[in-house]
């Protein structure tokens, strides 16, 4: 009887191409974030802090740590998504990191130093987008990862 197995190597190259357009998006993000206007207030722009005018698409709040943030995470991504384990890895761990990063955006007042990615309500919602997303696709698209090659089949079913 054939059974309607996924092969571990199609899932592993299916999550690790997932994992790379993701991470290519941050890199892509972050290149953006320096380029006069995609980024409007570009000239309003600081290193750090909440005081930064600069906004991505003229609705998310960006300084240039922001920016550097997005391009290293990127780009961390794209080295990791050379193993699936890496790329799964990249997926779980990062959505986990944005879902982190939505609650302290939440718990902060925006107008203190605390505020030093910066992160505003557009952000906010944004990671917590993300953070569903990534986590999500991490855990759903490859359920081999880690097993060390097909599930078990169980044995009370034929």
């Amino acid at each position: 009887m054939a059974h309607n197995v996924r092969r571990p190597a199609r899932a592993g190259a299916r999550i690790r191409t997932v994992a790379a357009a993701v991470a290519g998006v941050f890199v892509l993000v972050g290149v953006l974030g320096f380029v006069p206007g995609v980024t409007t207030g570009y000239g309003e722009m600081t290193f750090a802090g909440h005081h930064s005018g600069a906004r991505l698409l003229g609705l998310f709040q960006v300084s240039v740590l922001h920016n550097l943030l997005h391009l290293m995470f990127g780009l961390v991504g794209l080295v990791l998504v050379r193993s699936v384990g890496g790329a799964r890895l990249f997926l779980v761990g990062g959505g986990a990191a944005y879902l982190g990063l939505w609650i302290y955006g939440l718990a902060i007042d925006r107008e203190s130093a605390a505020n030093l990615i910066p992160v505003n309500a557009a952000d906010n919602w944004l990671h917590l987008a993300l953070g569903f997303g990534m986590l999500a696709l991490g855990l759903l698209l490859f359920n081999a990862a880690g097993t060390g090659g097909e599930l078990d089949t169980p044995f009370d079913r034929p």
